[in-house]
């Protein structure tokens, strides 16, 4: 196997740019994990005229030609949201924890990955779903939510900025991947703010590490 490898940089001009690159060169089999739902029509009837097969991965794309790839390789990002928000409400309750604030409810951050994008899209309904279907549901509310990039720097921006705003008054944090939750955690080490607990989503090692050594709360792993 002869493997060719295109980083986009979360540039669907840039995806879009390598499949034509890859279509060029005749290559037997394109797998991608589309950035953005939208927009690909086009470029995948180019794959499918040159009958060259299209396997999407880990994300869903919006098309009313269900042929023009063949396969879908991924997850359940719902699910993974909603075992984000079980796990943290178990734990929560189970450690006996009490808002910052003294108020009612626990306030969450939830850093996002990029707008437009379909596992975004799904892990944040499947949280959001489940947290409205808990018994617990009045011990929660979003503080506050913002997209970021699904990258290590891209999380510590946004939790820098939440930081300004909203010091003392998260009480969890929830990115929805692994690499936000601990670019997020380096953003509290550096503003000198003790972190509420953190939770993120995919079980990489370096998340699977954080949580054996105490820094990340939790994460969710979907096999």
């Amino acid at each position: 196997i002869d493997l060719q490898f295109s980083n986009a940089e979360l540039k669907q001009e840039n995806q879009i740019r390598a499949i034509r690159s890859f279509i060029a060169q005749k290559v037997d089999i394109i797998a991608f994990s589309p950035i953005v739902a939208t927009g690909w029509d086009e470029v995948l009837k180019e794959a499918k005229e040159a009958k060259i097969p299209v396997i999407v991965v880990d994300r869903d794309l919006q098309t009313n030609d269900e042929s023009l790839y063949v396969m879908r390789i991924g997850t359940d990002s719902v699910r993974e949201g909603r075992e984000a928000f079980r796990w943290l409400d178990g734990y929560m309750q189970a450690k006996g924890k009490k808002p910052r604030d003294g108020g009612a409810k626990f306030n969450i951050a939830e850093i996002k990955g990029p707008a437009g994008s379909s596992v975004v899209e799904r892990r944040d309904t499947g949280f959001r779903d489940e947290m409205t279907a808990s018994p617990n549901k009045d011990a929660y509310e979003i503080l506050v939510a913002q997209n970021s990039t699904f990258q290590k720097d891209g999380g510590k921006q946004v939790m820098t900025e939440m930081l300004k705003n909203y010091k003392d008054k998260i009480d969890i944090l929830f990115a929805q991947n692994d690499d936000m939750a601990l670019g997020a955690l380096d953003a509290y080490r550096e503003s000198a703010v003790t972190p509420p607990p953190v939770f993120g989503i995919d079980g990489t090692n370096p998340g699977l590490a954080a949580v054996r050594e105490g820094s990340l709360t939790g994460t969710v792993r979907n096999d």
